[in-house]
């Protein structure tokens, strides 16, 4: 029986990976690194002065040492942490005859994460209901970036509500560098009674 469900498993996270890389393909062509303009954090060296290049980066302690114009050159920073927080209350056990919500998600998380994972950057996850349920730190790999859709195919969450702010509150707590947050969500909140 054991080995059924480990075959189970194993089919569904290859058919997410292939739908989610046609996706991946399709309609993130590229890299998103360009949405993140600037110059860079690393400073790289020093070199000679090409006339076109911007003026604002000659160095003139080292022009004046050297007698000739030198320019400041950096690395630009291309490292993303991205972050996926995900909603795995018990709304998202709700869909359609073909998929519930939670499949959706898994297929949303599974897209973002692979793209992540061709950019070179690393992706983590954060599952929450109405507390925070599973913490995956950022990493890089396919082995990782295949962990992380099955956590999302088939975690099974202790609490039952949502709670949005406690995910955030757990995020903002972890991250000490830039990084980018992806919240995936039904928004389904629970109903406050009167009074609350």
């Amino acid at each position: 029986m054991e080995k059924q469900k480990t075959r189970e498993i194993l089919r569904r996270v290859r058919q997410l990976e292939v739908r989610t890389n046609r996706l991946v393909d399709e309609l993130l062509a590229g890299s998103y690194h360009s949405i993140f303009k600037g110059r860079g954090m690393d400073f790289a060296g020093v070199r000679e002065y090409v006339p076109g290049d911007d003026v604002r980066a000659i160095d003139w302690n080292v022009t004046a040492r050297a007698g000739r114009a030198h320019v400041k050159t950096f690395v630009e920073e291309r490292e993303l942490k991205i972050l996926l927080l995900v909603d795995v209350s018990a709304s998202n056990d709700f869909g359609s005859i073909e998929r519930s919500k939670r499949e959706w998600i898994a297929e949303l998380g599974a897209a973002l994460a692979l793209s992540a994972e061709r950019n070179g950057d690393k992706v983590g996850l954060v599952l929450f209901s109405d507390r925070v349920e599973l913490f995956v730190p950022p990493a890089r790999g396919q082995a990782h970036v295949l962990r992380l859709i099955r956590e999302l195919l088939f975690f099974e969450p202790e609490g039952r509500g949502t709670d949005v702010g406690a995910a955030l509150d757990f995020a903002n707590g972890i991250l000490h560098r830039r990084a980018v947050l992806f919240l995936i969500s039904d928004f389904e909140l629970p109903e406050r009674g009167p009074g609350r």
